[in-house]
């Protein structure tokens, strides 16, 4: 008589695939419903002028903060001192050809004057 336990195998049938090899679940579905829902939901109210306006007035402080969009675009008459002031009016950057721009505030010579120091 030995000591050891005789080894059992487990058994699954073929067609019932085993749970270590099963991916994705009912999270992972719920997940992608809820980021595609907000997206239809953010592009529906951009149809509109009203809901274009809402998502403009809710993105722009974020935008200007983070130097992608000016507070204010140049306006004719505009004469700044340098970039510190353009900058502080929350007009920076001044592309070429806008009010404003001078080839002296533009140090890489690319039409881009008062760059977002990074």
């Amino acid at each position: 008589m030995s000591l050891h336990k005789p080894v059992r195998t487990r058994s699954t049938p073929a067609n019932i695939p085993d749970r270590d090899t099963q991916r994705g679940g009912a999270l992972p579905m719920l997940g992608v419903a809820a980021a595609l829902g907000g997206i239809v939901g953010a592009g529906s109210l951009a149809f509109g002028d009203d809901g274009r306006a809402r998502i403009v007035g809710a993105v722009k402080p974020v935008a200007v903060q983070a130097g992608l969009m000016r507070a204010r675009a140049p306006q004719p008459g505009d004469a700044w001192g340098g970039c510190n002031d353009a900058r502080a009016a929350n007009t920076a950057p001044i592309y070429e050809g806008e009010p404003g721009y001078r080839p002296e505030m533009d140090g890489d010579s690319d039409g881009i004057a008062c760059e977002p120091i990074r």
